[in-house]
């Protein structure tokens, strides 16, 4: 057992490493969700096929969508640098990186909701709009409720990949398990680093389970299957 090991076991350095990775993971999901919900229905809506169609709009978000998108992470932190050092006079702790996480991951949240709003059925949206309903009614009523299910699966998805994106952040000072791997790996400490992939592994399961657990309870579509099947064998 390498000398970093007991210090951390000793004064719960892994636990608060597990804590401060949790905290950056959840408050980038939410700040991410934030952004990137509004943004992914804007994408949806304004599509040639959507129900307000803006084709220069649509144009203008996939763009800059795409583009973000397309930076690594560890790439797109160090050009963050510079502009995390002008907006909070500092580059480093946990609240810039979450600035950092936020950025990187709304246009994935946003690309996430996109594909859950256009597994909708189209069928039910024309009904809907036959009936009156405006674009507002729609997105609220229509889209969002039946979209549910993907939307959380795609939820999980997405704070899976915020969390790994978080453990990148201990390579230029943020906090949490990836940290502590750094420093684990400037001193050879290899127990310390396999503890921390152990940690995560862990975390990621729990998330997994949560999240998909969630999404069966409000897929009504398996409901009803469920419920026709027992009533079959009645």
């Amino acid at each position: 057992m390498s000398t970093l090991f007991s210090q951390l076991w000793s004064n719960g350095g892994f636990w608060i490493g597990v804590l401060e990775t949790l905290y950056m993971t959840a408050a980038s999901t939410l700040l991410a969700y934030i952004i990137g919900l509004p943004l992914g229905i804007v994408l949806v809506i304004t599509d040639r096929d959507g129900l307000t169609p803006v084709t220069w709009l649509n144009k203008i978000l996939s763009v800059f969508v795409n583009l973000i998108r397309s930076f690594p992470f560890i790439i797109l932190m160090v050009a963050l640098v510079p502009v995390a050092s002008f907006l909070f006079h500092n580059s480093v702790g946990n609240g810039v990186m979450i600035f950092m996480l936020v950025i990187a991951s709304a246009p994935f949240v946003a690309r996430m909701v996109e594909s859950s709003l256009k597994e909708v059925d189209k069928g039910v949206i024309e009904a809907a709009r036959s009936m009156g309903a405006n674009t507002f009614e729609i997105i609220t009523k229509v889209y969002l409720p039946e979209a549910k299910p993907s939307l959380i699966v795609g939820a999980v998805i997405s704070t899976v990949t915020i969390l790994g994106y978080s453990a990148m952040s201990g390579t230029i000072a943020g906090g949490g398990l990836g940290a502590i791997a750094t420093r684990a790996r400037n001193v050879y400490a290899d127990d310390v680093i396999w503890l921390c992939v152990a940690l995560t592994v862990v975390v990621v399961q729990v998330i997994q389970e949560v999240g998909m657990l969630i999404a069966r309870k409000v897929d009504k579509r398996r409901r009803v299957s469920v419920h026709r099947k027992k009533t079959k064998i009645k």
